[in-house]
């Protein structure tokens, strides 16, 4: 296991494209330049690849080894300048196969031209090599010194399409070996899978009854590294829900008494499962968000599920979220409890669109309405906020579409990543069809895809205080 400080990640599209120029048909090597803008994790830095800047006609000589004239570069940093964003220089191995190592060439270039592009942008110099089997490798040229620029391999790039794909550093995040205690899950999907699936760091956002029920599920499919994030304590009334929790546990932080539970049902050795005390919308809790790939939401307040829209779309980590609603008739029976799965990310209905928060309602929040019993009170009967908590068979139900919803985005069973979203309705036994939707036309998300550090929304704050 390898904490990665460095990484890559590009919105399917992009990738197309750069596939597209890099790779030709005369089978020749080429290059483009690209925009780049940060997503700065706890520990990672994300390059998130935004633009293409292909070049014209006298820009670039294509013989053999591609080079680029400087009237080239010179146009690419007057636009990153322009928009303060980042240079990529991707360039192609096409006879290559996996994660490329760097020619004498590649090292020459890349550093000769380091200096000009921190001194245009404030930001260092990526470069990106794509190999014929298109296997993304990437790096960073860091400022050492004056004129002194190193280079940082990346330990990952991730290209977010239809599937999220994560090509690794096999160096920085070499393969994990599988167990004896992961032999019926490796029989499922092969070992590659298994290996590309578990070096994936997944971030649990919620500790409650349906997070408790993800985390254990990642835990004993073989995940190495797991970051919890919470806030609350594990109460008396949680304990007909929380699956990790005891009567010991009452009074503990929920992600400290989960990283315990998860760290004895764990399968893979070694295991990392990190609590962090905060909300996803307080500084520390977001940029742990950001040094994950994938995150579940289980969440139940808007101003956290809008956090992670903003995450899914402007920082290229793809959401899985789901929610759960319970509803008793004026007898006092149940008359209705429906849970629903989704997963939030570029190309797909973002979590507003799809109605899983109710933007009116992330202020409120903000201002500690939503923790005023009297202001709750105050609400119609029905009103979501008023809603009944769920209980462990529902969570349970939840927890399973959300992992699935995981497992098909990663593993692409028979090229068919997208279950879409799912909505069950426990009164009735019913299933409905899986919607496809895309976002509304007025939606702002899509257009924050790969924006990062600059996606331009004040979307944290501090933890309202009851």
């Amino acid at each position: 296991m390898s904490r990665a400080k460095h990484s890559v990640a590009m919105a399917g599209a992009i990738d197309f494209s750069a596939r597209r120029h890099l790779l030709r048909e005369d089978g020749q090597e080429d290059l483009c330049f690209a925009l780049w803008n940060p997503s700065y994790g706890r520990s990672r830095t994300t390059a998130l690849i935004n633009k293409l800047i292909l070049p014209v006609a006298g820009e670039r000589t294509v013989h053999g080894n591609a080079s680029f004239e400087p009237i080239c570069l010179e146009r690419a940093l007057t636009e990153a300048s322009s928009v303060g964003a980042g240079i990529a220089l991707l360039h192609s191995h096409p006879d290559g196969e996996g994660w490329q190592g760097m020619s004498g060439d590649d090292v020459a270039t890349e550093q000769g031209i380091a200096g000009a592009v921190f001194g245009a942008t404030g930001l260092p110099l990526v470069g990106l090599t794509l190999a014929g089997d298109t296997t993304w490798s990437g790096r960073f040229w860091i400022r050492a010194a004056p004129r002194v620029y190193k280079r940082h391999n990346c330990s990952s790039i991730r290209i977010v399409s239809e599937e999220l794909k994560v090509l690794f550093n096999p160096l920085l995040a070499p393969s994990p070996v599988s167990n004896n205690e992961q032999i019926r899950t490796v029989a499922a999907w092969g070992k590659t899978s298994q290996a590309n699936l578990t070096r994936l760091r997944v971030g649990v956002i919620g500790a409650g009854s349906v997070g408790g029920m993800v985390g254990e599920a990642l835990a004993r499919t073989g995940f190495e590294d797991i970051m919890l994030l919470d806030f609350d304590r594990v109460e008396e009334h949680n304990l007909d829900r929380l699956a990790y929790a005891t009567r010991h546990d009452v009074g503990r932080l929920k992600v400290e008494a989960m990283a315990e539970h998860l760290a004895t049902c764990a399968t893979a050795k070694p295991f990392l499962s990190e609590p962090i005390v905060a909300a996803i919308y307080e500084n520390e809790g977001f940029r742990a968000a950001l040094d994950c790939d994938v995150l579940f939401s289980c969440v139940d307040r808007p101003w956290g599920r809008y956090v992670l829209n903003l995450i899914a779309y402007a920082h290229l980590i793809p959401v899985i979220d789901g929610g759960i609603s319970v509803r008793a008739n004026r007898l006092d029976k149940i008359a209705a409890a429906d849970w629903k799965a989704l997963t939030a990310m570029p190309g797909r209905q973002c979590l507003r669109c799809a109605k899983q928060y109710d933007a009116g309602l992330v202020q409120m929040e903000r201002e500690g309405l939503l923790d005023d019993p009297t202001y709750i009170e105050g609400l119609p009967k029905g009103h979501p906020l008023k809603a009944r908590e769920n209980m462990f068979a529902f969570s349970m139900s939840c927890a399973s579409l959300q992992v699935l919803q995981m497992l098909a985005l990663t593993l692409s069973p028979l090229g068919l990543p997208n279950p879409g979203t799912q909505l069950y309705h426990f009164v009735g036994g019913t299933m409905e069809p899986p919607l496809f939707t895309g976002c509304d036309p007025d939606c702002e998300f899509p257009n924050l895809s790969g924006t990062g550090e600059l996606a331009g929304h004040q979307a944290l704050g501090k933890r309202p205080t009851s």
